[in-house]
């Protein structure tokens, strides 16, 4: 008797056909899409796919319906801020655990030279992925622009600016937010409020400042206004400038958590308390905020639902669906930092 183990047969097509019930042809239905399939053969199928242990060979099944089954995550950001900003690493995560529930790898792609973007988008057109999710994008992005041209299914996080009718997203409410952190920070008696904003070829940047201007109306001061570029060092130089320019304001919203660290740390090296002589706020509450010190307080995206809701809706256009866009409200986290 050989004792050698012999390596169990990978399932195919005919077994899931026989313990179903069905044709092969109807597995092959379910298989791609499950388009033309009745709702009791597909549960059969289904089922006996969970039970032979069958899974598709993606290679030939990509011969056949000329799809990668894969989605790149798009990164058009320096490099150092996907390991800086805790913000891409989430919506990393849930987007690669949305497309594994899928069966579909994710291919992260940072594009942050020209050098790096003319590969990607020669990648891209070429076939490489299904689609792509766009993260961090900015107004008058050639990238961005190339692959709309070339038709490639895409959504965006945050509103694409120059795009909203052509490429599908999921935002958050960045206008509501940086209205309720301001009313917030007035609320807390403050009367010189400042604000760091994003960068504004970006939706974040854009909106959030124009949520600070509606909630100050008339009171409105572009003196109490400094810009950034989501970095930590961004945030510092833009608080020095704020202190230099107006040294008695006594609270700064900041567009993000990590904008707020760097203002954090020069506000302390110029002896302001927090919040004593001066509160802050941020925007994102990715897990940056509770460990600053103080704690931050912070407007909080629903970022995991943000990633999930990308892929729901990348699926969608991929599969020859109409491009959608979904803005998800954010809340209001406070700490000791107001």
């Amino acid at each position: 008797m050989d004792p050698t183990p012999q390596p169990r047969r990978r399932p195919t097509i005919r077994d899931v056909a026989a313990a179903a019930g069905v044709s092969r042809g109807t597995v092959s239905r379910v298989i791609n899409g499950g388009h033309w399939v009745s709702p009791e053969a597909l549960a059969a199928v289904e089922e006996a796919i969970r039970t032979t242990g069958y899974s598709a060979n993606q290679h030939a099944r990509s011969l056949v319906t000329g799809r990668s089954n894969s989605v790149a995550f798009l990164l058009t950001e320096p490099q150092h801020l996907l390991f800086e900003d805790p913000n891409f690493s989430i919506l990393l995560r849930g987007a690669a655990q949305a497309l594994a529930l899928r069966g579909m790898p994710l291919l992260l792609m940072v594009a942050g030279t020209p050098e790096e973007q003319r590969q990607v988008s020669t990648y891209v057109g070429a076939g490489h992925v299904d689609g792509v999710l766009a993260i961090s994008s900015h107004a008058g992005n050639k990238l961005l622009d190339e692959l709309v041209r070339q038709g490639i299914p895409m959504i965006a996080c945050g509103i694409p600016l120059g795009y909203e009718g052509s490429v599908g997203y999921v935002a958050a409410d960045d206008l509501a937010g940086g209205r309720r952190m301001t009313r917030h920070l007035l609320e807390r008696g403050r009367t010189r409020v400042a604000t760091i904003t994003g960068p504004l070829d970006t939706p974040g940047g854009r909106l959030r400042l124009e949520g600070y201007r509606q909630e100050l109306g008339a009171a409105y001061d572009e003196s109490l206004v400094a810009h950034g570029d989501y970095s930590r060092d961004g945030g510092a130089a833009a608080m020095r400038v704020l202190l230099d320019r107006r040294p008695d304001l006594d609270a700064v919203f900041v567009g993000s958590d990590l904008m707020a660290a760097g203002a954090l740390q020069v506000l302390r090296e110029a002896g302001r308390s927090v919040p004593g002589d001066v509160a802050v706020g941020g925007f994102d509450d990715s897990g940056l905020a509770a460990t600053l010190d103080p704690p931050l307080s912070t407007m909080r995206q629903p970022l995991e639902r943000i990633s999930a809701e990308m892929v729901r809706l990348l699926i969608e256009v991929i599969e020859g669906g109409e491009p959608a866009a979904i803005t998800l409200p954010t809340s209001l986290v406070v700490r000791a930092s107001t």
